[in-house]
C-alpha cells in the first residue's frame, strides 16, 4: 500500500554509518499538524510515496517520505535518525502548509535541532554541502492575495528569505519553490493534478540545470523575471491610480460616509469569497 511507504515510525538503528548521498536520492520531509484534515498536503504526501520507483525505471529517483508529526508526536526529535536520512539524500524537500508566513512549529523545531552548529554549518559543519533544498508549500490565501494590492501586501517571494538563508548557511542550493495557493478552494480534480505533477517532478530528480517548481514553467531565472515583471506592473497601476485620484478636485471626491446614503440596491457588493473563509 502507498501508506506503507511513508515513514511514520523510527527505523532500526543502522549497524554502520550511512553511505554518501546517491545522485537520485530524494528525502521528503512532511510537516502538517493535522494531516487527517488535510486535502492538499495529504494528496501531495501520498503522491510522493507512490513516486517511489513507481514507474519501475532503473534510474528512477529513490524517494524516502517522512511524516514528521507521525514520527515525533511528542516533539522529541530523533536527531541521529533525521541526520542519517539527510545524509542519504541529494534533494531535500520541505513540504508543509504555510503557517503565519513560515513553517509549522515541528518543522521549525526540526530545523533548530537537526541543523546543528558544527554539523550543518559553522566550523566542520559540511554535512549538507552541495545538496539541494526544495520548498513545497500551500497557502490558504489565493494567488491575488500575494501582491502589493492584496491583503498580504507582498509577493510570495518576500516571505522566502529565512528559507533561502538557511539553505545558504548550510551550503545547499535553494530551488524555486512549488507554491499551491488557495488550497481550500481547489477542486478534487485540481488537487489530483497538483499531486500528479509533484510526483512526476520527484521521480525525475535530478533535474536539468535551472529546472524547478511546476512542470511547464521556464526554470528559476525565467520565473523570477516573470514575478518581477508582474510586481512592477502592479506598482505602476497603483501609482497611476494615485495620480488620477490627485487630479480629482477635493470637493468632487465622494464623502467617507457616502455609502451610508445609498439604498441597498445601490451599495457595492463584496465579491464572493473575500471574507469569512477559513484557511
Amino acid at each position: 500500500m502507498t501508506q506503507d511507504l511513508i515513514r511514520t515510525a523510527p527505523a532500526p538503528t543502522p549497524a554502520h554509518a550511512p553511505a554518501g548521498p546517491a545522485a537520485g536520492a530524494v528525502l521528503v520531509l512532511v510537516a502538517h499538524p493535522q494531516m487527517e484534515h488535510s486535502r492538499v498536503n495529504r494528496a501531495l504526501m501520498l503522491a510522493a510515496a507512490r513516486a517511489h520507483r513507481d514507474d519501475g525505471a532503473a534510474d528512477a529517483a529513490d524517494i524516502e517520505v517522512r511524516d514528521l508529526y507521525a514520527l515525533h508526536p511528542d516533539y522529541l526529535i530523533d536527531v541521529p535518525a533525521e541526520r542519517a536520512a539527510l545524509a542519504r539524500a541529494s534533494l531535500v524537500v520541505w513540504q508543509h502548509p504555510l503557517h503565519w508566513y513560515g513553517m509549522p512549529p515541528l518543522m521549525k523545531l526540526w530545523a533548530d535541532e537537526v541543523l546543528g552548529f558544527g554539523w550543518a554549518y559553522g566550523p566542520g559543519g559540511q554535512a549538507l554541502q552541495g545538496k539541494a533544498l526544495w520548498l513545497v508549500t500551500s497557502t490558504g490565501g489565493p494567488t491575488e492575495s500575494y501582491q502589493a494590492t492584496g491583503y498580504n501586501r507582498r509577493a510570495f517571494d518576500a516571505f522566502l528569505p529565512p528559507y533561502e538563508q538557511t539553505a545558504q548557511l548550510c551550503g545547499m542550493r535553494f530551488l524555486k519553490p512549488l507554491v499551491i495557493h488557495g488550497a481550500h478552494r481547489l477542486s478534487p480534480g485540481e488537487i489530483d493534478e497538483e499531486a500528479r505533477r509533484y510526483g512526476q517532478r520527484l521521480r525525475s530528480w535530478p533535474w536539468r540545470e535551472g529546472e524547478a517548481g511546476k512542470e511547464g514553467e521556464g526554470g528559476e531565472a525565467g520565473e523570477a523575471n516573470e514575478e518581477r515583471k508582474v510586481r512592477e506592473e502592479v506598482r505602476e497601476e497603483v501609482r497611476e491610480n494615485a495620480d488620477l485620484a490627485r487630479m480629482v478636485p477635493a470637493d468632487a471626491r465622494p464623502r467617507a460616509d457616502a455609502r451610508a446614503t445609498l439604498s441597498p440596491g445601490e451599495r457595492p457588493v463584496r465579491p464572493a469569497g473575500t471574507a469569512g473563509r477559513r484557511q
